[in-house]
């Protein structure tokens, strides 16, 4: 009778089961490592979930068309949140509506000024009376906080350019500074177009994307020519330089 092993079996045994332990531990190791990689690709470096979760809130609005003029379902709900009723512009009560669904602080206004007060303005950067910077990094004299001054040029917010010196000097005089704290621009902020007929903000939506040349956005009560009149939400493509000012209601990037 041939004589069976049992310590031999017994062995193949716990390598079997050894073997199949190890085959477990990197199913989970690869399921932590794709789930882990699947977050980074939502949630990129320097993003918080505040700021993912207006961005999924303001993209789950793309197409929403207006139903006449001003008016529609959609609409009528952005303007019921910031108590105004149909057939007003609705850019302002677009980007306020996301916020509130999201839970995140906002002024609860349809008018496109109030997005921008001081607080919470990030962009241009925010100076104090008697500081400036250059390119070079080199500090030097603003007036009224409008002014950037670097070799003895100012640059209005206008654009125009026009000579810094004070009168009866004859160098540009350089100041003690200090800035606000400041991010680049991102996705969940809010950015604003300057109307000179209007003489103010007169249109709002929300930066998804900004590279310092070029702004992706997504906007309500605009158009594919980008029309503050528009009929309903799309994504759009602008020049920063086009941007007259950024708010930051959630969230912080990092640089």
């Amino acid at each position: 009778m041939k004589r069976i092993d049992h310590t031999s079996s017994a062995e193949n045994i716990f390598g079997m089961l050894f073997s199949i332990m190890i085959g477990f531990a990197v199913i989970l190791f690869n399921a932590e490592r794709t789930k882990a990689d699947n977050t980074q690709s939502l949630a990129p470096v320097g993003f918080n979930s505040d700021r993912i979760r207006v961005q999924q809130i303001y993209t789950s609005q793309i197409g929403i068309r207006e139903k006449g003029i001003n008016a529609g379902a959609d609409v009528e709900k952005y303007l019921l949140y910031v108590n105004l009723p149909k057939d007003n512009p609705w850019c302002a009560a677009f980007v306020c509506w996301v916020f509130g669904q999201a839970g995140a602080p906002n002024p609860r206004s349809g008018w496109s000024p109030d997005l921008f007060r001081a607080s919470n303005v990030i962009w241009p950067i925010k100076l104090l009376q008697g500081s400036s910077y250059g390119k070079s990094g080199k500090l030097q004299r603003i007036e009224n906080g409008k002014l950037k001054i670097e070799n003895g040029l100012a640059e209005k917010e206008s654009g125009k350019v026009e000579s810094a010196k004070p009168e009866g000097l004859n160098t540009l005089p350089t100041f003690n500074f200090q800035f606000s704290t400041f991010n680049s621009p991102g996705t969940g902020d809010v950015f604003g177009l300057f109307f000179p007929e209007k003489a103010r903000i007169a249109h709002v939506g929300f930066i998804d994307q900004w590279d310092g040349t070029w702004m992706i956005s997504v906007e309500g009560n605009t158009n594919n020519f980008g029309s503050r009149e528009g009929d309903g939400v799309y994504r759009k493509r602008r020049l920063v330089k086009s941007i007259y000012k950024v708010a930051r209601y959630v969230g912080v990037i990092e640089n």
